[in-house]
C-alpha cells in the first residue's frame, strides 16, 4: 500500500529539507535525526545520483513517520520515476502545468517553484498545494511580504537563504513553510558523521520556527 504524506506532521514542523547529492547510507542516519529532532519532510532531488533508489529505501523505513517526496522535478517522466519510487510529494524549480495537474488530479502533494507575481499566482491557480518561491534568498523575507500584500490567500513556501537566525523572519512575512538546504543539514557533521551533533542542530533549528509558533498563537 502506497504511503501517503501526513499533513499533521507537516503542519506541526513546515520545513522542507532538500538533499542534493547525499550518500545513500548518511541519508538514513539524517532520517533518523529528523526523526529524533521532531522534524519530518525531506526531498530528494532527482538530479541526485541513486535519487529514486534513495527514495524507495526511505520511504520504506521512515516512510510511517517522515514525508519522503522528490525534489527537481520537471517533467511528468520524472514525476512517475518518482512517484513510481513511493515520493509522497512533489517539487519542481518550475511549474509545470502537466506534473501539476496530474498531482492534482491524484491528490498528490504538489510545491511547484515559481519567483515573479505572475508565476506565482498562474501556479496556485493550477491547484498547487503551495508555490515554491524560488530563489528567495537574493529577495529576502521582505519579498514574501510584498508578494502576500496583494495575493494573501495564496500559500508560500520560500526556497533558497533560509537559515537558523532568518526563519522567523519568513514566517513573520506570511510563509506557510519554507525549504532549506545546507543550512538545516550541514556538511560539517556529515564528514564527521556526527549524528547526535546534527541531531542537536536539527533540534535548535526546529526551535527557531517553534518560538514563532508559539508567539503568534499568543
Amino acid at each position: 500500500m502506497r504511503k501517503t504524506f501526513s499533513w499533521e506532521a507537516f503542519e506541526r514542523a513546515p520545513i522542507v529539507s532538500i538533499f542534493r547529492n547525499f550518500d545513500s547510507d548518511d541519508l538514513m542516519h539524517v532520517a533518523s535525526s529528523f526523526q529524533a529532532a521532531g522534524l519530518s519532510t525531506m526531498e530528494i532531488t532527482l538530479n541526485s545520483p541513486h535519487a529514486t533508489a534513495d527514495i524507495a529505501r526511505l520511504v520504506d523505513a521512515f516512510g510511517d513517520e517522515l514525508n519522503i517526496g522528490a525534489g527537481t522535478v520537471c517533467d511528468l517522466n520524472g514525476m512517475h520515476e518518482a512517484l513510481d519510487a513511493g515520493a509522497q510529494f512533489i517539487v519542481t524549480p518550475i511549474s509545470d502545468i502537466d506534473v501539476i495537474n496530474f498531482c492534482v488530479a491524484q491528490k498528490i502533494p504538489v510545491f511547484p517553484g515559481a519567483f515573479s507575481p505572475t508565476e506565482i499566482y498562474k501556479s496556485w491557480q493550477m491547484g498547487a498545494t503551495m508555490v515554491k518561491v524560488f530563489p528567495a534568498g537574493p529577495m529576502g523575507p521582505g519579498y514574501i511580504k510584498d508578494i502576500k500584500a496583494p495575493l494573501n490567500e495564496i500559500q508560500l513556501m520560500p526556497t533558497g537563504g533560509v537559515n537558523q537566525d532568518n526563519i522567523r523572519e519568513y514566517f513573520e512575512a506570511g510563509a506557510q513553510a519554507v525549504g532549506v538546504g545546507s543550512a538545516l543539514v550541514p556538511k560539517s557533521f556529515l564528514q564527521k558523521k556526527d549524528w547526535e551533533g546534527l541531531t542537536k542542530h536539527l533540534k535548535a533549528f526546529f526551535a527557531a520556527y517553534q518560538e514563532f509558533a508559539a508567539s503568534s498563537k499568543v
